[in-house]
């Protein structure tokens, strides 16, 4: 039986569980006495639209908790980028995009995209603007965020295909698969909010 309009959905996928839904960013991020590490998201603007908490899920995992408002509609990718640096004004030369001080996707190691360290699933926001996500990880622990430059949490302006590109299509190149932009951000597109990363 219905016992409220909230839509969840749960995803099995291999960095852990998800947990997707529509709700007031009030109800997003109670407090939690366990909580190792922090960040709040802002927009190019500076305006906060969302905030990031991680715990200890034991066992050698982490556990990510992220809550937005004021998003577009749809499903973003969602990141931990390399750098603590989250400046609107430093762009791509490439694109334009914003926050490119945040430097490229969080990685212990030279992984190709969805492999990174720092790939999570991507989130999804509901039609009033808003959305949650609760992801589990062994990918990371949250000291190994706190390197000599920091870590930052960026949301993209598209969808993640984490480099799921079948044979039948084709790169730039011609070759069969991802090309070269899908291994690095998987087409997740501009960077559309950032927040650093630090210790709570």
């Amino acid at each position: 039986m219905l016992r409220n309009t909230r839509l969840t959905v749960v995803v099995v996928l291999g960095v852990g569980v998800v947990m997707l839904s529509a709700a007031g960013l009030g109800e997003m991020l109670p407090g939690r006495d366990g909580a190792l590490a922090s960040a709040v998201i802002k927009n190019a603007d500076g305006q906060a639209v969302g905030s990031l908490q991680l715990e200890d899920a034991g066992n050698g995992k982490s556990k990510i908790t992220v809550g937005v408002t004021n998003l577009p509609v749809g499903y973003h990718g969602f990141h931990v980028h390399a750098k603590g640096v989250c400046d609107p004004h430093s762009t791509d030369p490439a694109t334009g995009s914003p926050f490119f001080s945040a430097g490229g996707h969080f990685d212990l190691g030279s992984h190709p995209h969805d492999h990174h360290t720092g790939d999570l699933p991507s989130l999804l926001v509901g039609a009033d603007g808003t959305g949650t996500a609760s992801v589990v990880t062994d990918r990371f622990r949250a000291s190994q965020l706190f390197d000599g430059d920091g870590s930052a949490v960026v949301i993209h302006a598209l969808a993640d295909n984490h480099a799921n590109i079948p044979d039948r299509y084709r790169n730039a190149e011609g070759a069969a698969g991802p090309d070269a932009e899908t291994l690095t951000a998987g087409d997740s597109g501009r960077r559309i909010a950032c927040g650093v990363i630090s210790g709570s």
